[in-house]
């Protein structure tokens, strides 16, 4: 798995994972409990990961898509 995003944003990663879904890609999401854990604040990030051998096309798909993301 590669991370493919990170973010304090809370909308990003259900975006994200909505246009990789709809692409046939599969993601999964960390640090979810630790976000909860800190109180909701937006301090710990969450990472968004895709199979390596997807992280080009995600990246790939996300762009053409406009959901904006660092590299």
């Amino acid at each position: 798995m590669e991370e493919l995003l990170r973010t304090n944003d809370i909308t990003l990663i259900p975006l994200a994972r909505a246009v990789l879904e709809d692409e046939g890609i599969d993601s999964f999401e960390l640090d979810v409990n630790m976000s909860i854990l800190e109180g909701s604040i937006g301090i710990l990030p969450r990472r968004l990961m895709v199979r390596s051998d997807e992280l080009d096309d995600a990246r790939r798909v996300l762009r053409e898509y406009g959901v904006k993301f660092e590299d």
